[in-house]
Order: C-alpha cells, then sequence, then structure tokens
C-alpha cells in the first residue's frame, strides 16, 4: 500500500491538532480545500475525531496524530 493523495490529507490533518492538551480541537470550515474536508469526514468515520467537521481527537484519534507527529519529525530534513 501507498501513501496516496487522500492519505496525505487525513495525516496533514492530523498535524494540525496540538497534542500538549485534550482541550483544544480543530474546525475544518465548509470554504476549506476539499481534501481536508473530505479527511475529516474520513478521519471520523474512522472513528479519530469527535466530529465530521473536526472536533476534538478520540483516544485512537490521538495515538494516530501521536504517530504521525512522531513520523513526520523522523523524515523531515
Amino acid at each position: 500500500m501507498r501513501y496516496h493523495p487522500k492519505l496525505m490529507d487525513e495525516l496533514n490533518l492530523l498535524l494540525h491538532f496540538n497534542l500538549d492538551t485534550n482541550q483544544q480541537g480543530i474546525k475544518v470550515h465548509h470554504d476549506a480545500e476539499p481534501g481536508m474536508i473530505d479527511a475529516a469526514a474520513s478521519l471520523h468515520g474512522k472513528g479519530l475525531i469527535t466530529q465530521v467537521d473536526g472536533g476534538y481527537l478520540t483516544e485512537l484519534g490521538r495515538e494516530t496524530a501521536e504517530h504521525a507527529q512522531a513520523m513526520l519529525g523522523l523524515l523531515k530534513e
């Protein structure tokens, strides 16, 4: 399996969450890039975020976001 554009959008959206607190969520507005709107809906469908347009990370979502942020830290220059 490869990283395809939809998966990359999901990973990029997970990078927007502040992992220093559970009290801060995100909102993907209706005029956002279509890929981000679709990514939010997909992450919600997978049980990773609480709302179809963002919200907060679920427990599984937080773990996934931690991995996504760690992976970015390892791979960036």
